[in-house]
């Protein structure tokens, strides 16, 4: 009885083994097959893309990268994602796809593309001065983190030429605000738009007439040393531009009739000169 125990107990440990073993062997050919599968689905969405049909490859490209996001594939399957929405303006798709991809493949070589991209997904969005400022600022981030960490790609190139264009826009927005308030003669609001277009937007063509204006409202509020202060700022800087000359008369009343006089003092030296060839 016990060697008959024994036989049962032998054949119940071989047959345990058997499927262990099976079983492992099972898993391993299904994680073979789920790259396989993934491998697959991205050379559909290449096809597709290749077709023309982007937004359907995108979503391929996307389902490929979920489906074995530990394969070299998966980052470059997120990448021509987001560049298929992007070229056809599904920003928040491209977008979410860039996200992610900065998020699960940190230190890639492709990062620098990513953050380029991103920064094109909000700059393609800015509408104008008037609009909010959400897709200005952010596109501002990533074309400072391309301009920092990438300096000498070409992206950097042109991510510093577009940040001068995002700061001229910005410092074109304060400028409106500013200008609004001042139609409606809220002048400390107006003055606080001002002094960011000075303090932030220095090199951006706007920076002369700020600088007038400051003048021009601390005149009106009485506040002469601080108008006379952003005159001699304006004037040092920009000595031949007509917002300095704006300024000058401003502050001086008798510019126009030494102007004048100065004029007709050049005139009659002219008539005197010329009278010596008569």
């Amino acid at each position: 009885m016990k060697s008959h125990f024994s036989y049962i107990l032998i054949i119940f440990l071989f047959f345990f083994t058997a499927c262990s073993k099976k079983e492992e062997k099972v898993t391993v050919l299904k994680e073979k097959n789920l790259e396989t599968q993934m491998i697959e689905v991205y050379n559909q969405a290449m096809n597709e893309f290749e077709k023309g049909d982007v937004i359907y490859a995108g979503k391929k490209f996307s389902e490929a990268e979920m489906l074995f996001p530990q394969s070299v594939w998966a980052p470059r399957a997120l990448l021509m994602a987001a560049y298929g929405y992007f070229t056809q303006g599904y920003y928040n798709d491209a977008i979410t796809n860039l996200e992610r991809f900065l998020i699960n493949y940190k230190n890639h070589p492709q990062t620098d593309y990513a953050y380029y991209l991103l920064a094109l997904c909000h700059y393609d969005q800015i509408v104008d001065e008037k609009k909010d400022l959400n897709e200005l600022l952010q596109s501002k981030k990533y074309f400072k983190i391309l301009i920092k960490n990438y300096p000498d790609t070409d992206y950097a190139s042109d991510s510093k030429y577009k940040l001068g264009l995002i700061e001229e826009i910005i410092a074109s927005k304060e400028m409106y605000l500013a200008r609004y308030y001042i139609q409606r003669e809220k002048w400390i609001p107006a003055i606080n738009r001002l002094k960011i277009v000075v303090n932030d937007y220095d090199e951006t063509i706007f920076i002369e007439e700020a600088l007038h204006r400051l003048v021009e409202l601390h005149y009106k509020m009485g506040l002469v040393n601080e108008a006379e202060k952003y005159a001699l700022l304006l004037g040092y800087n920009y000595q031949s531009s007509r917002w300095y000359e704006a300024s000058y008369k401003l502050l001086n009343k008798d510019y126009e009739k030494r102007k004048i006089a100065s004029n007709n003092k050049k005139n009659t030296l002219l008539k005197k000169f010329k009278n010596l060839f008569k």
